[in-house]
């Protein structure tokens, strides 16, 4: 495991440097937002790719909107923290960063002053290669819009999904589905849930208390219609409908396209991994990667934009 050096306020630390005070409110109450952000290694270019940085820092800013937090970075300033952090350990593979904007002040109501920090590591594939997760309907529900909008992307939100992950994994799963509070299917633990039922591939609304995935928004406007010519439908879906889907999977940041092959211990399909997933994860790693060269504005070159 390598032991990058954290980005943080600035300046590139040690691991054990990197350190919060015990009486701020980002360590007592949790008040931080964050994004999970990918960079991918192309070696025939030569270059670290980061993927769709832009909507990440925008939906960073919304996070920090919402939790009231003082703004003080622009894109310009983010840009060059990602790089600086990918750049300043020399990354020549392909790394997961969490970049976490937090509260220093004391207090529940306090939100200012902020800070900023990066973190990369190594995220490994989260199903075994040639394998789908074994998943079940979670027992807990989905936090609503009204109580901790998931639409929220702060650190607090999470124990939501923690207590569902224990929780399945005490059973016997790999990992949980959450239902919302109309009883509906709303995604997993940071990750959207796409399934594919009667040939077409189908999709939880942003009204189902889910996360806006940025990964889910690549997969609708582009991926499925415009490079693999499947049709999306983004609607409400009943617990049952899982159980007689031909496939679903997960997707995200972290999760790339994790095939999901049996739900509440029905296998979906064949109980294999499905085409349609196939294709999918396929084509997104050919573009988040920089093999398919479309969309290149949705790829951050690391090293050109250090050395220019």
């Amino acid at each position: 495991m390598a032991d990058f050096k954290i980005w943080m306020n600035g300046r590139l630390l040690p691991q054990d440097q990197a350190v919060l005070p015990v009486n701020s409110a980002a360590v007592f109450y949790a008040t931080n937002v964050f994004e999970g952000l990918r960079a991918y290694w192309n070696a025939t270019d030569g270059e670290l790719y980061a993927f769709r940085l832009a909507d990440h820092f925008a939906r960073l800013r919304e996070s920090m909107k919402m939790m009231r937090f003082s703004v003080p970075y622009g894109d310009d300033d983010l840009f060059e923290a990602v790089r600086a952090v990918l750049a300043g350990n020399g990354v020549q593979e392909d790394v997961h960063m969490h970049m976490v904007a937090y509260v220093l002040g004391a207090g529940m109501d306090a939100t200012s002053p902020t800070g900023l920090y990066i973190n990369p590591r190594q995220r490994g594939r989260l199903a075994p290669e040639g394998r789908g997760l074994a998943c079940c309907v979670s027992s807990w529900q989905r936090t609503s819009d009204n109580a901790i909008p998931i639409r929220l992307k702060c650190g607090a939100n999470y124990q939501n999904g923690r207590l569902a992950l224990l929780q399945a994994k005490a059973d016997g799963y790999d990992a949980p589905i959450f239902l919302n509070r109309d009883g509906k299917v709303a995604e997993g633990t940071g990750a959207t849930l796409f399934m594919v039922r009667k040939g077409r591939v189908v999709t939880p609304g942003t009204a189902s208390d889910i996360l806006e995935s940025i990964t889910r928004a690549t997969l609708i406007e582009d991926v499925c219609p415009g490079m693999l010519g499947l049709d999306v439908a983004e609607r409400d879906i009943d617990r049952t409908e899982l159980y007689v889907a031909e496939e679903a999977f997960f997707c995200g940041s972290g999760y790339e396209i994790t095939p999901i092959t049996s739900i509440d211990r029905f296998p979906l399909g064949s109980g294999e991994i499905g085409p349609v997933t196939r294709a999918i994860s396929k084509v997104y790693m050919g573009l988040v990667r920089g093999v398919d060269t479309q969309h290149p504005e949705w790829r951050t070159p690391t090293y050109k934009a250090v050395t220019v």
